[in-house]
């Protein structure tokens, strides 16, 4: 316990010295700043369960006496919000347990942070969200976490989700989270009009895309929007050029300590990513900008930029922000997957992403573990499911197929339901140090201040000293 709580205190100075981590859905990125979102992200309303503020209520006890249960998540606004305030409002209406809900949403980066800092200082609430992957695993073994696979049988939930969304649930044999809201993975979202507009057609390898790059190019139009200042939205691009390139095995060898990140596939995607910020793929100034400020959603809405290579929560914040605009934009949104690397013999349909946008963990025992778990149950409820495709989102359960309608989501569960595997995104699966390396290397080679060679030996050094201390 003493060696895993050094990890997550050197991780929280990690963090505090540089934001890190991971895509999530979030509803539309504007979440504080737009609509009431700051007082969302401080103060989650409930329904009839209690109101929280992160100010006033940091952590819960899992051992105190009280009948509240403090949830911390990102659900700050839009559908996100609806989903945890529809289930909490069920659980509150049905459940006999007495408890209540205190629901307390930050903002994507803050959060992350926030989360990090309260764990490294022996702090927790009785349920969070995170990503799945490494640093849930730290959770886990410190001791935030409890295993759930008696209360899956109680509730008779493992039926209720998809065999992948439950694989990245579990830790050693055993479910240590609930999977909720969404299959999130990468693909490039575009902007149809512009694309028949310059006589471009969706692209199935990599030379295509480059052609359609530089044919929006000679048409005053960027191909990609990009906002890199959290570094996580860099990365995609980075994972998918891999994948394409090489496939999983070398990421998988190299986490493992049977290969290394100075493999060719990475070295391949670092060139790629400097080869097309050289060519003028991406907006000036792409490096600092903010996402949860909704900056690279700024040129694809005015249709300054032609596509979109970001996670699959984006659905549903393009919906929602095309109804409240009043306009038709999001009637001019496709999506497909990346592109296969021209001559490369991997596997094209292996995706990028988490078969769950959201995992809920479990920081208290006994009586108050039953009430916090049968509340979770209803972020799986048919009534929260319907409103959930309703909203875009594609939630990570049996039979979902049959029920999305909407073209772009359809797409997106074709490419989840016909891919060979999902390679969890890498600042997940990694161990956090290493991921931060991965994460700053790679926002380098975006700025062309590193090469893509010393960005990928600065990932395997952090790699193989975390391999020497476990």
């Amino acid at each position: 316990m003493k060696k895993r709580m050094k990890s997550l205190m050197a991780v929280g100075l990690t963090v505090c010295m540089c934001l890190p981590m991971t895509a999530c859905g979030g509803g539309s990125d504007t979440a504080a700043s737009q609509d009431g979102g700051a007082e969302a992200a401080d103060t989650g309303a409930s329904g009839e369960a209690a109101g929280g503020s992160e100010e006033t209520a940091d952590a819960g006890s899992s051992d105190s006496g009280d009948k509240v249960i403090t949830f911390w998540n990102v659900g700050t606004e839009g559908a996100d919000k609806e989903t945890y305030e529809m289930a909490i409002n069920q659980f509150m209406e049905n459940s006999q347990s007495g408890y209540t809900i205190e629901n307390i949403p930050t903002q994507n980066d803050k959060y992350k942070e926030k989360l990090v800092i309260a764990m490294s200082s022996g702090e927790c609430p009785d349920m969070y969200t995170t990503w799945s992957g490494g640093p849930m695993n730290e959770y886990i073994d410190s001791g935030y976490a409890q295993p759930l696979d008696d209360l899956y049988e109680k509730y008779g939930l493992k039926e209720r989700f998809m065999e992948g969304a439950l694989e990245q649930a579990s830790y050693n044999g055993k479910i240590y989270a609930i999977p909720v809201k969404n299959i999130s993975i990468a693909g490039i979202y575009y902007n149809k009009d512009l694309f028949e507009q310059c006589g471009v057609s969706v692209p199935t390898t990599v030379s295509e895309l480059e052609a359609a790059c530089d044919k929006f190019m000679e048409n005053g139009i960027i191909p990609f929007t990009l906002a890199n200042g959290p570094k996580w939205t860099g990365s995609m691009y980075f994972q998918c050029l891999a994948a394409r390139k090489g496939g999983l095995e070398p990421f998988q060898k190299a986490s493992a300590g049977d290969g290394t990140f100075e493999d060719e596939c990475f070295v391949y995607a670092g060139e790629k990513i400097q080869e097309w910020v050289n060519k003028g793929y991406f907006p000036e100034g792409f490096n600092s900008m903010s996402e949860d400020d909704g900056q690279a959603k700024s040129f694809f809405y005015t249709e300054e930029a032609a596509m979109y290579l970001t996670g699959s929560w984006n659905t549903a914040a393009f919906k929602t922000d095309s109804e409240d605009a009043g306009n038709d934009f999001y009637s001019k949104v496709g999506w497909f997957s990346f592109p296969a690397v021209d001559d490369s013999g991997a596997d094209a349909s292996i995706l990028c992403g988490t078969m769950g946008d959201q995992f809920v963990s479990f920081n208290c025992t006994g009586e108050k573990l039953d009430a916090a778990f049968e509340f979770a149950t209803y972020l799986s409820s048919d009534e929260t499911i319907e409103y959930m495709v309703g909203a875009s989102l594609i939630p990570p359960v049996t039979g979902v197929d049959a029920m999305i309608t909407d073209p772009v989501s359809k797409s997106i569960i074709e490419a989840a339901n016909n891919a060979s595997a999902v390679q969890l995104w890498y600042d997940q699966y990694l161990n956090p140090t290493v991921a931060n390396a991965h994460l700053d290397g790679n926002q380098e080679v975006f700025g062309l201040t590193m090469t893509p060679e010393e960005a990928n030996q600065k990932m395997q050094a952090a790699q193989t000293e975390y391999l020497s201390g476990k």
